[in-house]
């Protein structure tokens, strides 16, 4: 039971940091907060994303890139030109690392306007901080797992973000129902999106990008939407628009 509660309790934290953080503010800018509250979610987003920690500016420029090119030879991460997943998060891993170790050049409309902390980012992005945390997970396992297949979880703890990721844009862009029209693939899949708090209503989030709130029918519901307008209520951000 240790094992299950600690699976889904990551699964869920670095989910909100992915959705909250990385992708709604770092990316698209759809509320602003302060430098406190900035760099309180930004260490949030390294601690529960932890072995698999991923670089906000890098984050938020792939994202760009990937609505301004979606499903086409140019999105870092379309489901068409490839077989499998697998080979879809590889390529995504590359065009990551690229814009990271800024090995290619990146369009200035692309590259700006994102969080930035370098210290946070030597530590959280060294294989010290990776390595650290996936002997943390290791040693849960070891003290609380009463059966030895309970270990086979432990790739998803160690995966998280990179796994959340590829779901969402293979799933989002291949299987499910269109609310509208557009030249891209995207989809919504309904009834699996409980599971990654309101990403896979692909289709309504490309038709809006700036829109907080992912869900656009009155039988969808996005789980991160009430906890945006919970922190709007009480200070912590301020939404462009609601």
């Amino acid at each position: 039971m240790a094992i299950l509660i600690f699976l889904i309790l990551h699964w869920y934290l670095s989910l909100f940091g992915q959705t909250f953080f990385l992708h709604r503010y770092a990316a698209h800018k759809m509320f602003t907060m302060n430098k406190f509250w900035e760099k309180f979610f930004y260490i949030f987003a390294w601690v529960t994303q932890g072995s698999s920690y991923l670089n906000a500016r890098a984050y938020a420029i792939l994202h760009r890139m990937h609505h301004a090119y979606s499903d086409t030879e140019q999105d870092p991460h379309t489901p068409h030109f490839f077989k499998e997943v697998f080979t879809m998060m590889m390529h995504t891993k590359k065009v990551y690392n690229d814009v990271l170790n800024h090995r290619v050049e990146v369009d200035p409309k692309f590259d700006r306007n994102y969080p930035v902390y370098p210290v946070i980012d030597k530590i959280a992005d060294s294989w010290a901080s990776r390595l650290t945390f996936a002997a943390l997970y290791i040693a849960f396992y070891a003290v609380f797992a009463t059966q030895w297949w309970m270990f086979l979880f432990l790739p998803i703890n160690f995966l998280m973000g990179p796994i959340q990721g590829a779901v969402v844009n293979w799933a989002g862009h291949k299987y499910g129902y269109r609310n509208f029209e557009s030249d891209d693939h995207s989809k919504n899949t309904l009834l699996w999106d409980i599971l990654l708090m309101g990403e896979l209503f692909q289709n309504n989030h490309h038709q809006a990008g700036s829109r907080p709130n992912f869900a656009a029918k009155w039988y969808e519901f996005d789980p991160t939407y009430p906890i945006i307008l919970l922190f709007n209520k009480i200070g912590i951000i301020k939404l462009a628009r609601v």
